[in-house]
This record gives structure tokens, sequence and C-alpha cells, in this order.
């Protein structure tokens, strides 16, 4: 695949910052920190976050329902900050995907301004033309992706870039809706999404490697895998969101002493709830919880189950290096699993259990692309 080498550059640096962002972010949450800025996109009003005496003075007086933790302010705004980066980094993807394009990059650049326009309608408190503006910055990419006559890594390239923008939503909105379990399961799937994203541009473009018919043939129990994956950090996100990782205390394969303790899986899973509720510490039942954490685990063997048959058909193709890599990242997951139950929650390995996600999620994706059949000439011409 003959690719532009500086795209093909920007794409593994833009995949790398989006997984420290992945793992920065679990630290974030994970820390109890989700909240310790009380407003977005500044920090107590400051673009870094009150560290001076008299600052933290001045922001506790104007929020003084929101006392300043220095310790923990610093981790949600560098959080930011990195995010910020990594949504310039996909913007620069994208214009450089699409730049000789007739009026791809006029959108694109509109969309960008559409979503700065959001941001601050979103601020002073104009929410309807906010949102009509942040709809408009994620409909311009996807637009341009659609008729770029290009191969699918660039098109992908600028799909990515409306998917940074409802990212940077989600992260508003994780903050202004204070922890709200669904937006916060929203912006962990987005940046996961914008992580795969990012890495299977970073791997088409930087591999020229064609499938033979048998390994191709694997495509479909991948796609399986990656639909299960995507299922499983879901149901994880949902856990986190609601508290619920420690539901079932220390005991592993048993839960707070049973095989099947009190569950309600009805509570535990509904999606939306009121507007106003402070969900920090969460606000489930332990019944609920539990029921959360059993349908954590039962996914957890399911993937485990799919995804190490699929590891095994690739190794019997001659992927070996690739199902190796899948094999031992997954074994490490459940591994982090297990001992963050059983050493209840420890903020090493919790984090550690996230940053495995990311990076089972980008072995399978490299098998994925490892088994396309390449059109080479089309690339050529790209």
């Amino acid at each position: 695949m003959r690719a532009s080498p500086a795209i093909a550059r920007l794409a593994i640096v833009a995949t790398i910052l989006a997984f420290v962002v992945i793992v920065f972010g679990a630290f974030v949450r994970l820390s109890d920190a989700g909240l310790s800025c009380p407003d977005w996109p500044t920090c107590y009003g400051k673009a870094t976050w009150p560290g001076h005496e008299q600052d933290i003075v001045r922001a506790n007086e104007a929020f003084p329902q929101r006392p300043v933790e220095t310790d923990k302010a610093w981790r949600e705004q560098v959080h930011r900050m990195l995010a910020g980066t990594l949504g310039a980094l996909v913007f620069a993807l994208a214009l450089g995907a699409a730049w000789r394009r007739r009026g791809s990059p006029a959108a694109l650049f509109a969309a960008a301004l559409a979503a700065a326009g959001g941001v601050a309608l979103y601020i002073k408190g104009a929410h309807a033309s906010s949102a009509a503006l942040s709809a408009l910055a994620m409909a311009l990419p996807l637009i341009v992706a659609a008729r770029l006559d290009r191969p699918a890594p660039y098109r992908v390239a600028v799909a990515a870039f409306a998917v940074i923008v409802f990212q940077a939503m989600l992260g508003m909105w994780t903050v202004t809706l204070l922890l709200k379990p669904v937006v916060v399961m929203g912006h962990l799937l987005g940046g996961l999404l914008t992580f795969s994203l990012l890495a299977y541009v970073a791997l088409s473009l930087s591999s020229a490697r064609e499938a033979t018919p048998q390994q191709r043939r694997l495509r479909p129990m991948i796609v399986v895998a990656l639909v299960l994956i995507a299922l499983q950090i879901a149901l994880g996100g949902w856990t986190s969101a609601n508290y619920a990782a420690l539901a079932c205390g220390s005991d592993f394969p048993q839960c707070a002493g049973a095989w099947w303790p009190q569950t309600d899986f009805r509570e535990g899973f509904v999606l939306w709830r009121g507007i106003g509720v402070n969900y920090e510490g969460g606000v489930l039942d332990a019944a609920a919880r539990a029921a959360i954490q059993i349908a954590h685990r039962i996914g957890a063997l399911v993937v485990f189950g799919h995804i190490l048959a699929t590891a095994f058909a690739a190794w019997r193709r001659g992927l070996r290096a690739n199902a190796a890599a899948i094999a031992t990242l997954l074994c490490a997951q459940v591994a982090l699993g297990i001992a963050n139950v059983k050493l209840l929650l420890p903020l090493p390995v919790a984090t550690a259990h996230n940053a495995g996600a990311a990076l089972l999620l980008l072995s399978l994706i490299a098998l994925f692309v490892r088994t396309r059949r390449v059109p080479i000439e089309r690339f050529a011409r790209a």
C-alpha cells in the first residue's frame, strides 16, 4: 500500500496519544476525580487549575458546592488538555486525508468552527443552538468521508473527526450532568471507538501484506470478536459508572458468598435516570449493583471463549504472531479482572484493566487488517 508517509506517521502518533488519553481517563475516573473541576472546559474558571492559596480561596467562594482538591483537579484538567491535543491531531489527520479533494478542506474547517461555536454556546446556556452547531460539526466530516473518492483508511480518518467532536460533547456532559452513568459509559466507548478508528488507519497505511484466501475466511469470526469485546467494554463501563466493581466484595468466582446472590437486573440496567442527580459514588442498591457485576462476569466468560477460539484459528492459518498477542492479552485481561476483585480494586490494577481492554481491542483490529485483501493498484493511485 503506497500511502502518504506523513499521514501514516500522523495516524500512528494519534493512535498512541488516544491510548494515553484512554488510560489517563481511566486513572481520573477510578481515582474519583471525575468531578474535581466543576466547570468545563475551564477548571474553577482557570485554563489550568487553582494552585496558589489565593486562587483556591477564590475558587471555593465561586464554587462552594465543590471545594478545591488540588491533588484531583490537576488530573481532570490534564486529561482535558491531552484530549484537546488529540482532537487537534485528528483534525490534522482528517485534513491530510482529504486535502486535495475539492471542497473537503473547507467543509472540515467549517466543522471545526461549528464545534468551537457549539462549546461556547453551551457554556453560555444556549443549549439548543449549541446542539445544532454540534450536530453540524459531526455531520460535515461524515459527508466528506462518504463523498471522498479514496480508499477506506482515508475515509475512516475523516470520519474519526466526527467521532472526536461527539467525544468532546460527551466529556462536557460527563461534568455538567454530574457523572450520569449512561454518559460516562458513552464517553468510554467514544474514546475506544476513536482509538479503534485511528488504529485501523495507522495499521492499514503501514502494511501492504495481502492475506491468503484461507486467512481471509477468518474475517467473520474476527468481526464477531470485535462486537463481543465492544459489548463487554460497554458492560465494564456500566459497572464502573455505577460503582459496581466491588458489588460482590472480594469473592470470586462466587459473589457475596453465593453463586447467585440477590440481584435486580431491571433496576441495574435502567439507562436513563433523572437529570440533576449527582451520581458520584453511585445511587443503586446492593442488588442492582450485584446484577451489573454478574452480567459483566458472564460477558467475560463468553468473550474469553470466542476470542480464544479466534486466536487458535488464526494460529492454524499461519498468523502466529497475531494469535500469540491476542491470547496473551486475553489471559492478562482476565487475570487483571480477577485481581481487581480479590484485591478490592487497587488503582494501578484497575487502570491496567482499562489499558488491557484497549490493547486487546488493538490486537483484534491488527488481525482484522492483516486478513484483508489489499487492492494494491487502487492504493497506488491514492
